[in-house]
């Protein structure tokens, strides 16, 4: 066993670099001042040491202060910059594959940014949101109630077609795909929080692995029926002065009146002006950024960098939480809400009563175009499923 002094010796081995323990040495007849170097020693070892606490770093702080202290001398790029961070390995001996740019940057102090207001704050917000929206939407149905169905002066009651084999397709095109994306992102954001420690990893991995993949291949499909439903819908949600009384009159919903309104109300044209179109196109642009990292660069400084792709992530999360918490909206007035819209969307037909109640001006257009019926009788079989208003 060693010995206490051949111990002491082994750690000041450790503790000292060696010509420090030269000296040392030398010092050892002195006790006083070898003392006093000791401590001055100490003191300036735990100066060097707090500029990167391992202790309480969080993930990857301390390598991002490693190079903040090897790059201290050299300014960052900063916002105005293409390049979202620096190149940390040679590109001499590694030839990075693709087009990705960036992909010869090894470590990124905005990463680590990045994850923690994705996972912090981005993550708490958006998770309150689309938790206090279903319960407001239930307090206000219990509230309120649903809409009144028919003012008694609609008709004779016939079934009249209101959208059409197309119409309908495009439709629930776009509501399935928009539902398996708003799932399984979800999932992706918020699962291995909330359903890992219930359902264990063996079983939380397919899960995770199957939203990951479908999140990334229904994705595009849902651009496309977006699309599709932005060039269907788009005459007939033009807004028109009349809208502008809907909107000042929040539509009836609290007090039950029935406001005229055209084909589509101007809470419908909100919809899709707001949530079809700008977030639509805002989670296209975001998404297709995320899905597709390695689109070849055109021309000089032109490519995903990490921090355009950080900022695309930001922006999809936000963008997502938006039209995830408005198509609950809109999914309760076009279901409980108003009794008779979903049979509008699924059978694309609807009682006369219930268009002269809701959509009036659009019932009376319908009428126009057959003034040969007498005023009080219902539309003739096969009439037009809609004029452009």
């Amino acid at each position: 066993m060693p010995s206490l002094h051949s111990r002491q010796r082994l750690r000041l081995h450790r503790s000292y670099p060696l010509p420090l323990l030269h000296l040392l040495h030398a010092l050892q007849p002195m006790p006083m001042l070898s003392t006093l170097l000791i401590l001055l020693a100490l003191v300036f070892s735990s100066f060097a040491q707090a500029a990167v606490p391992h202790e309480s770093a969080t993930p990857a702080y301390a390598e991002e202060q490693t190079i903040l202290q090897s790059e201290k001398d050299v300014p960052e790029p900063g916002f105005g910059s293409a390049k979202s961070g620096r190149n940390h390995f040679d590109r001499h001996f590694i030839v990075p594959p693709g087009f990705m740019p960036e992909q010869d940057v090894i470590l990124q102090r905005g990463g680590n940014t990045w994850r923690n207001l994705r996972n912090g704050p981005i993550a708490s917000i958006a998770g309150t949101i689309l938790l206090v929206v279903p319960l407001l939407i239930f307090g206000f149905y219990r509230a309120v109630g649903p809409a009144s169905q028919s003012r008694g002066d609609g008709g004779g009651g016939g079934q009249i077609q209101r959208f059409t084999s197309w119409d309908r397709i495009v439709h629930w095109a776009t509501a399935i795909t928009f539902i398996i994306l708003a799932v399984s992102g979800l999932i992706v954001m918020f699962g291995k929080k909330i359903l890992l420690p219930w359902m264990g990893h063996s079983v939380f991995y397919w899960i995770a692995l199957l939203s990951k993949y479908l999140h990334n291949f229904v994705g595009p499909l849902f651009i496309v029926c977006s699309v599709l439903m932005f060039f269907t819908f788009l005459s007939r949600n033009v807004f028109r002065r009349w809208d502008w009384q809907w909107i000042k009159r929040g539509g009836g919903l609290i007090k039950h009146e029935h406001i005229p309104a055209g084909f589509f109300n101007a809470g419908e044209k909100v919809w899709f002006w707001g949530g079809v179109t700008l977030l639509g196109l805002l989670m296209s642009i975001t998404g297709l950024m995320l899905n597709f990292p390695y689109f070849k660069n055109i021309g000089a400084n032109i490519g995903l960098t990490r921090y355009l792709l950080q900022m695309a992530d930001y922006l999809h999360i936000i963008g997502a939480t938006l039209y995830i918490a408005a198509a609950m909206g809109h999914i309760y007035i076009g279901t409980w809400g108003t009794p008779g819209a979903y049979h509008a969307m699924r059978y694309g037909t609807v009682d006369e009563e219930w268009a002269h109640s809701h959509h009036e001006l659009w019932y009376n257009e319908l009428r126009d175009r057959h003034a040969g019926a007498p005023s009080h009788d219902p539309l003739p079989p096969g009439a037009p499923t809609h004029p452009r208003i």
